[in-house]
């Protein structure tokens, strides 16, 4: 029979195990924007020229909001703050979105999927919720900007089919 002190006590800590799960289940660059997310805050929601989005994931209790302000004479988003309460997965796409639309214009802005969001991020098929939320929560924002500047939806509008017919001029 063997005695106690010949049995190794294993020092296997939660953090530990968290650590060896992650690195096995999500990307560095997910990792990355979870543990350092970008554009974190919040810009004047009263200013005109500034969009806020809000929603929610009812599956997981996630919710994002996401905040742009847009030069209203170039219709280019300047800055973007966001607040994500949830999920790693949720806050890592909502930081990586909101770097993605900084300094894009308003249509180009829309352009931005689910899907790019997921694919960039290496999302596992059970957190891609997560990047729909983030394009959601972006979308409401440019509605809520548009809501607030009526008048700029229809430049919005002639500047995406210029840009669109000077794209396939080349």
């Amino acid at each position: 029979m063997r005695s106690l002190s010949s049995f190794r006590i294993c020092s296997i800590t939660p953090q530990t195990v968290i650590s060896v799960v992650s690195r096995s289940i999500y990307s560095k660059l997910l990792e990355d924007h979870y543990h350092n997310p970008r554009n974190v805050g919040k810009l004047d929601k009263n200013d005109p020229n500034v969009g806020t989005g809000l929603r929610g994931a009812p599956e997981c209790g996630d919710m994002t909001q996401m905040q742009i302000r847009v030069n209203p004479e170039t219709l280019v988003v300047e800055d973007v703050k966001f607040k994500a309460f949830g999920c790693g997965s949720a806050i890592a796409a909502s930081s990586y979105a909101s770097q993605a639309i900084r300094g894009k214009s308003v249509a180009d802005a829309l352009k931005l999927t689910n899907k790019q969001i997921a694919q960039e991020l290496s999302l596992p098929p059970v957190k891609l919720h997560c990047s729909m939320l983030a394009e959601e929560t972006i979308n409401a924002a440019v509605e809520n900007y548009l809501s607030k500047n009526p008048t700029l939806k229809s430049k919005m509008k002639r500047d995406s089919l210029t840009r669109t017919e000077n794209d396939n001029k080349h």
